[in-house]
C-alpha cells in the first residue's frame, strides 16, 4: 500500500478542491485496501450476513447480498422510514458503547508504535506466523502472545504477527505462541538431504514448501513438494503446509 498512498492522497485533495480532511484521506487509503476489505467482507459473511438471513431479511446469491422484499414496492417513504430506523439503531448503540464498540480492531493495532510493529513485521517475513500467509494476501495484524488483560506487554519478545483470520480466532482467551512455527520452518540439519540442496536444484518455492524435480522420476517433468519445516510423517504437517503444498 505504501507505494499507492501518495497518489490515492493527492488525487483526493484535487476531488475535494485542494483541501480534505485526515479521516477523508484515511478513508480513500481504506477504499483502496483489499487485505482490509477482505477482512470486512469475512464480516459480512460471519455475522450479519449469517444472522439477517436466518431471519429471512436477505438472501445470498453468489456474492451477492439482496433484500428478500424488493425495495421498489415500498414507497419513498416507506424507504425513508426504514433507513431512519436503521441509522436511529447504529446511533442507540454507539450512544450506550461508546468508542469502545470498535475495539476489537484497535486491540488488533495494539496501540503499539509503528517502528515496533513494522519490526515484529519484519520479524516474521511479512508473513502470518500460524498460516504462512502474505501481508499482500491478507491483513496481517500484531498479536499479543500473553494477552494484556492477562497481564502480557508490550515487548517484542511477547509479540508475533498473525493474519486477521488467525487472530481473530485466537482471540485473547489463551498464551498460544505460533513463532515456534516460523522458527522450526527456518531450521536446517546438516544431515538433512533436502536441507543441503543446491539452490539451482529448486524450481519454486513459497514461506512453506519448495519443489524440486526427481531425480529418478517416474513420469515427464516428475516433481517432489518438500515441506520446510521438518515433519515424521505427512500427517504430522499443519494445514496451511498441506495447502501450499497441494498449490503447486
Amino acid at each position: 500500500m505504501s507505494h499507492i498512498y501518495q497518489p490515492v492522497m493527492i488525487r483526493e485533495l484535487l476531488n475535494s478542491g485542494g483541501k480534505a480532511s485526515i479521516r477523508n484521506i484515511a478513508a480513500a487509503f481504506l477504499s483502496r485496501d483489499e487485505s482490509q476489505l477482505e477482512y470486512y467482507e469475512q464480516i459480512t459473511k460471519d455475522m450479519p450476513g449469517k444472522v439477517l438471513a436466518k431471519h429471512g431479511i436477505v438472501e445470498r446469491a453468489g456474492d451477492e447480498y439482496r433484500l428478500t422484499v424488493d425495495p421498489s414496492s415500498l414507497s419513498s417513504e416507506e424507504r425513508d422510514k426504514l433507513m431512519r430506523l436503521c441509522d436511529e439503531a447504529i446511533s442507540v448503540y454507539l450512544k450506550k458503547r461508546g468508542t469502545a464498540v470498535y475495539d476489537h480492531r484497535r486491540a488488533a493495532l495494539g496501540y503499539l508504535s509503528g517502528s515496533l510493529r513494522y519490526e515484529v513485521l519484519k520479524r516474521a517475513g511479512f508473513r502470518c506466523e500460524l498460516c504462512g500467509i502474505s501481508a499482500d494476501e491478507r491483513a496481517i495484524e500484531v498479536d499479543h502472545i500473553i494477552p494484556r488483560k492477562h497481564g502480557g506487554e508490550d515487548d517484542p519478545t511477547n509479540l508475533q504477527a498473525l493474519c486477521f483470520k488467525c487472530n481473530a480466532n485466537k482471540g485473547d482467551r489463551d498464551d498460544a505462541d505460533f513463532r515456534v512455527v516460523r522458527e522450526k520452518i527456518n531450521a536446517r540439519q546438516s544431515d538433512c538431504i533436502f536441507c543441503n540442496l543446491p539452490a539451482d536444484r529448486v524450481i519454486a518455492s513459497n514461506a512453506l514448501a519448495f519443489a524440486v524435480r526427481d531425480n529418478y522420476p517416474v513420469t515427464q517433468l516428475h516433481t517432489l513438494v518438500v515441506p520446510k519445516r521438518h515433519a515424521k510423517t505427512f500427517f504430522d504437517l499443519f494445514e496451511p503446509e498441506n495447502a501450499l503444498s497441494i498449490n503447486y
